[in-house]
């Protein structure tokens, strides 16, 4: 009797769950998180709401003198929307990425416009002048450039074309950006390893991606360098001090998912095993169980929301990667679900200080 009860309740569950997501945001098929066009008409909304809106603004520029205290859209031409830089990068990255995958999505004509406006030739231009002083040399380094060599990624593998246009627009900067990394990670001789914007891990992951869809080896042979020297003598993972209050990535599952990417699958399965061992022992719910996000209106404490997305996408390619055959493969993908399901219905939560950013963070661990 107490079986049958439960697996009618369990019955229940399952539809009911499944009908929310049919009729939400997104789909589960073959275990994989499907982006539905309301989801994607709803993401990119988000985004509109603030691409031309310059205030509130938060700089980082470092000043030389009176000529460089400016307002954001005259520091940066194409980027100035958002709240700042990165997250205006990352945003325009979500709207091309949703522009490809509904092509005739609600709003379609608003996005492109949008586009067009903002990655004119001109505006990049003055980005890519902004970036080529040498006091700029730090500036967004290494989370925005990471950002940037996404959007350019992204637009280089999109057939149409406004994104032949736009990426040739983009290209000035683009190159800056791979010539910083060319400069910079040579001499880098410690990661960085906290949960925000200066995580090693995180902005190698983005340039891996885009050094490997471009095919440029000069790149990626630094990365490969560089991801092996860094992290590939790891052992157990410090999971205990995760989070930190401020977090929005994983410092050990970014690094994981750097390694996935680097590593052959033999040697990526010995190397997780040695450095996520407390994760195979002991199952910590630090990690497995999503943040608590006590004040969405806080604009550090948010950051916890955009935590359990990026460690959605890290656990699902990490998960992949392994196979359904390691013993942990289960464990993975069912804690990248509640940390997904616990974060989405977060995003528009009438409080700037996620909703400028957040919904970038949603579509990628989607396509994850």
């Amino acid at each position: 009797m107490k079986l049958k009860l439960l697996a009618i309740l369990i019955s229940v569950f399952v539809v009911q769950n499944v009908f929310c997501q049919e009729n939400g945001f997104y789909k589960v098929v073959n275990d994989r998180f499907i982006l539905t066009a309301k989801g994607a008409s709803h993401f990119a909304s988000l985004a509109l709401k603030c691409a031309l809106k310059e205030y509130p603004n938060k700089p980082s520029n470092v000043m030389e003198g009176d000529s460089d205290i400016a307002g954001p859209q005259k520091l940066h031409p194409a980027f100035y929307g958002c709240f700042d830089w990165h997250s205006s990068v990352h945003g325009h990255w979500m709207l091309v990425r949703l522009l490809k995958l509904y092509p005739g999505m609600e709003g379609a004509d608003n996005i492109r416009q949008t586009l067009d406006k903002n990655l004119s030739e001109k505006n990049i231009v003055g980005e890519a002048e902004y970036f080529a002083k040498p006091i700029n040399k730090t500036f967004e380094r290494t989370y925005g450039w990471a950002w940037e060599l996404k959007l350019a990624e992204e637009l280089h593998t999109w057939n149409d074309p406004d994104a032949r246009k736009w990426e040739k627009n983009l290209q000035p900067l683009t190159d800056l950006i791979v010539k910083n990394f060319m400069e910079f990670l040579p001499k880098q001789t410690y990661p960085i390893r906290q949960g925000m914007h200066p995580n090693t891990a995180f902005g190698m992951v983005f340039a891996y991606d885009y050094a490997k869809t471009m095919g440029n080896n000069n790149l990626l042979q630094l990365l490969n360098k560089r991801s092996i020297d860094y992290f590939s003598k790891d052992t157990i993972a410090a999971l205990q001090w995760e989070p930190n209050g401020a977090d929005f990535l994983s410092p050990s599952l970014e690094e994981a998912d750097l390694m996935r990417r680097v590593l052959p699958k033999p040697e990526f399965v010995k190397w997780f095993n040695r450095f996520f061992k407390e994760l195979i022992l002991v199952r910590p719910k630090n990690i497995l169980e999503p943040a608590v996000v006590s004040d969405r209106s806080d604009l550090q404490i948010v950051h916890l929301d955009g935590l359990n997305l990026s460690r959605a996408w890290c656990m699902f390619s990490i998960a992949r990667v392994l196979g359904k055959e390691y013993p942990l493969y289960s464990l993975l993908m069912s804690s990248a679900r509640k940390h997904l399901e616990s974060a989405i219905p977060n995003i528009a939560n009438g409080n700037y200080s996620g909703e400028h950013w957040l919904a970038s963070f949603a579509v990628y661990a989607l396509s994850e």
